[in-house]
Order: C-alpha cells, then sequence, then structure tokens
C-alpha cells in the first residue's frame, strides 16, 4: 500500500498546509506495521528513518519534521529560536517551509494556525499534558490574539474506547470544573472520557472558538492508526502542519 494521510477540513489561509498521517505504506514489521514514525518505541532506527523518508517524499514536505521528545508536559519549543533542544510536546513557527510534528498513538494532535496565515503550531494533548496545561501553554507561547487562531483536533482515542479512572476524572477536573459532562460512569466504577471535548473546552476558555476535526478514533480505526490502548506496543502516527515556501 501507499502511503496515505487526513488532511484537515478547515478553513485556514492556502499557504497553510497539514495532514495527519496514517499507519499504511512503510517498511517496519509488526507490532509497528507500516509507517511507524516513533523512533522511541522499540522499532529500528533504519525502519523509521526510511518511514520517514517515505512520507517526506509522498507529501513533498519542504524539510524534515522537527521531532520532538514528547514527555507529556508543556514546554513548547519555538523552532524559529533554535529549535526543540531538549523535551517538548508542542511547537510553532512563523518560518515558510518549517515543518512542526507531534507523534500520537491515542492522544490527541492539536493543530492552530493564524487567519492571517502566517504563524502555525501544534500540541500533544494526551490526558497528561492537557491536565497540566499543554494547550494554555501553546496559545500563550504562539503571542497572538486567541481569537485570531483557528484549531484542528486530529486522530486520537474516542469517548467510546477511553477509560479513565476516578482520579484522573479527579485531576482534570481541578483544572476546569465545568468538564464533568465530558465524563461518562460506566459499570465497572470508572469512566468514558472524551479527549475532544476537553481539549475544545480549553481552547474556548483561552477565545480560541474556531475549533474543527476531532473526527477520527484511533482505538477503533484500526486499519489507519495506531493506538497505544488497543495494541500495548505499537507505532505512532504524525500529524503536521506548515506554512508553505
Amino acid at each position: 500500500m501507499s502511503v496515505c494521510w487526513l488532511e484537515p477540513d478547515w478553513p485556514v489561509p492556502a499557504g497553510v498546509r497539514a495532514l495527519s498521517s496514517w499507519r499504511s505504506g512503510g517498511v517496519s514489521a509488526a507490532p509497528y506495521a507500516s509507517l511507524n514514525l516513533g523512533g522511541h518505541v522499540g522499532d529500528s532506527v533504519e525502519r523509521v528513518s526510511e518511514n520517514r523518508r517515505r512520507l517526506a517524499a509522498a507529501a513533498a514536505l519542504p524539510s524534515e519534521p522537527v521531532w520532538l521528545a514528547q514527555v507529556h508536559g508543556t514546554t513548547v519549543a519555538d523552532l524559529d529560536a533554535g529549535g526543540a533542544s531538549g523535551p517538548a510536546d508542542a511547537a510553532f513557527t512563523r518560518r515558510r517551509g518549517r515543518v512542526c510534528a507531534i507523534l500520537t498513538a491515542d492522544c490527541l494532535p492539536v493543530l492552530l494556525a493564524s487567519e492571517s496565515g502566517d504563524l502555525v503550531g501544534a500540541a500533544h494533548a494526551g490526558w497528561r499534558g492537557l491536565a497540566a496545561g499543554v494547550v494554555e501553554a501553546t496559545v500563550s507561547a504562539m503571542a497572538a490574539s486567541p481569537r485570531s487562531l483557528l484549531a484542528w483536533l486530529g486522530p486520537a482515542i474516542g469517548p467510546a474506547h477511553f477509560e479513565v479512572g476516578a482520579e484522573v476524572r479527579e485531576t482534570l477536573l481541578s483544572g476546569d470544573s465545568g468538564a464533568a459532562g465530558a465524563f461518562v460512569a460506566n459499570p465497572s466504577g470508572r469512566f468514558m472520557a472524551d479527549l475532544a471535548a476537553l481539549v475544545r473546552r480549553r481552547l474556548g476558555a483561552l477565545g480560541v472558538s474556531r475549533i474543527y476535526g476531532a473526527g477520527e478514533c484511533t482505538f477503533a480505526a484500526g486499519e489507519r492508526y495506531f493506538s497505544h490502548r488497543r495494541d500495548g506496543v505499537t507505532g505512532r502516527q504524525a500529524t503536521l502542519i506548515w506554512l508553505a515556501p
């Protein structure tokens, strides 16, 4: 199969480009089959490098994506001021041809773009990063009016499959007490969480009102996406955003 991806459906300026990769078209063997783009999950360096090369060629990327060392934190890398020298879970750029990249396998990739088409960013929003404030940190670091930003929520685990314990729910509610509606109790005494709804609430509270996406569940769509919750040891897909040169 060829390298394929999902393109965001959002009304950004023509010069803003973005994609979220599918798992097909690579060279990695199970459990990383086949377009694993994560170099930290146990796959061979050579296979990950070839997968990244294939994606770059198929998508005609203007440069090698800046691959972050993600740790579920809140550090935001300014790719125009030396790149990402240490762990970071978000990045932004105003420079054309520079590619922001987020790796996921259930966490939610958040893309941001200015309505003027001169600023883009991306954040890695799992529940830990979300609770710590990665969405707020990213919007703040981009230093643009939140009302001028558009957001797109990429493929992530959906509410039918994202089970969390009471302690996770309480951690997320501590930063947003009105988010109780994003959790539904299940028969086992735990909760099904709507990660996209939680991200939407946080973006909305900041003033980002134009929010799109969140239609793809990584857990349910096993033919298209890697899912850590579903498979345990697995690969990573990438969500990329850049300004066309």
